[in-house]
């Protein structure tokens, strides 16, 4: 696998961790103006690494999904907002069954701006208790990001009746649609219109 160049600050990106990188690539899949979803590693020291290496735990990398969406359709804020919901940020490399650093909460930054963004947002979300423990997300620069192997490519529409899929992947995309129906793609105004609308 070869990696893929960090995006420049012009292009918009997004490089989310939070558990199984399946779960999180099924739910954006679905969010109105995010154009592109490819799960993969980021975070470890080992170029080109493999699904099996990153299982190990040594490699340093968390499974992650790397987005690009079009700001004025979503803003970043509301990924992040999307990323909090579905997944438990108390819990260091831990979510339910999947136990190791590579299923860690992080945040890889692309910009000052998503740093600033991120940071705002675990703060709003500390303060408003939400959860009975601290919030544990790292929030890190991005330096490298691999693609995973093509068969962790959009898993969950492949294979929707795995066990898995069904007990894990279902029920996070099923909460994600009820909790923000209006974010999802052909549905409503786009948020970014909601929020020009409400300037003028």
């Amino acid at each position: 696998m070869t990696p893929v160049p960090v995006s420049p600050a012009h292009e918009v990106a997004a490089t989310l961790g939070g558990g199984c990188f399946w779960c999180l690539e099924a739910v954006f899949r679905d969010v109105r103006g995010v154009e592109t979803v490819v799960s993969g590693y980021a975070g470890g020291h080992v170029e080109n690494p493999s699904y099996e290496q990153v299982c190990t735990g040594t490699t340093g990398h968390a499974e992650v999904v790397q987005l690009t969406f079009d700001p004025e359709v979503i803003g970043y804020t509301d990924l992040l907002e999307i990323f909090f919901s579905i997944h438990d940020p108390t819990t260091p490399d831990r979510q339910g069954a999947d136990v190791g650093p590579q299923y860690r909460s992080v945040i890889f930054y692309h910009t000052p701006e998503q740093r600033e963004a991120a940071e705002d947002v675990i703060r709003r979300l500390e303060g408003q208790g939400l959860w009975d423990a601290p919030i544990v997300t790292q929030v890190v620069p991005i330096e490298a990001f691999y693609p995973a192997e093509a068969y962790h490519q959009r898993y969950f529409e492949r294979n929707p009746h795995q066990g898995y899929c069904q007990a894990v992947i279902a029920p996070k995309v099923a909460k994600f649609r009820r909790a923000h129906a209006h974010l999802l793609k052909g549905n409503g105004a786009p948020p970014g219109a909601r929020r020009r609308a409400a300037a003028e």
